[in-house]
């Protein structure tokens, strides 16, 4: 007889006991095969002690069949939130209502999952307290006023422009690398500067730098990398 024992596994993941050094093979499961038998040993366990406490799974059943099932016009879509850049698909109805809000399966990225930030987006969109005007408060005003989106992004373009116009250098007078000074053309402005959201896609990042870089934005940079 053999007093003393432990557990191992070889390169292949088989199972051994080892007795004093002699290695005694049981038998050949690697560790996907025994997670598969354990989780159905547990699976039907739990099913025997529903059956004995009385549980119907027929009503269980009868019950999911009146769940009412979402159907609409399916929109490929992202999520509004962080920087993984997660796909949805958005489903609306004939009035262009968002309906339901899920996880794309054809995602390299979510592979149709969602955090539980993500899987709460149908509850941000359809939501009494969001906000659906522009908010203004004037310089000065303790108030707050109702604006339309085009007045506001005229407005935002204007004092863009203003600001640029206002403080942009042609020339600049540089080091030239010998201890001295050169005048050397520049054409930019310090006095905007551009922070990009996390979920802007490469195609808006590329549109948004070219757009940055033709006003002669310098400090140009995106929430991602910070």
């Amino acid at each position: 007889m053999y007093s003393s024992f432990y557990a191992d596994t070889d390169v292949s993941g088989a199972g051994y006991f080892v007795w004093k050094g002699e290695e005694k093979p049981t038998m050949k499961v690697n560790r996907r095969q025994f997670l598969k038998f354990t989780s159905g040993a547990i699976g039907t366990a739990v099913l025997a002690e529903a059956a004995v406490l009385g549980a119907d799974s027929a009503l269980a059943k009868e019950q999911a069949r009146e769940v009412p099932i979402k159907a609409g016009r399916q929109v490929p879509s992202l999520c509004p939130y962080c920087s993984v850049g997660c796909a949805q698909i958005v489903m609306v109805d004939d009035k262009g209502k968002i309906i339901d809000i899920q996880g794309h399966p054809d995602s390299p990225l979510n592979e149709g999952t969602l955090c539980p930030k993500g899987a709460a987006t149908l509850q941000f969109v359809n939501n009494e307290q969001r906000w659906t005007t522009v908010k203004y408060r004037a310089p000065g005003s303790d108030h707050w006023e109702d604006k339309p989106l085009d007045w506001a992004m005229q407005r935002i373009a204007e004092l863009t422009q203003k600001t640029r116009d206002a403080h942009f250098n042609e020339y600049q007078d540089l080091p030239d690398g010998k201890g001295g000074m050169v005048k050397k053309r520049v054409m930019n402005t310090y006095a905007v500067a551009s922070l990009g959201g996390a979920t802007m896609d490469n195609e808006w990042n590329y549109a948004h730098q070219k757009l940055m870089h033709a006003l002669g934005v310098v400090y140009l940079e995106n929430q991602a990398r910070i």
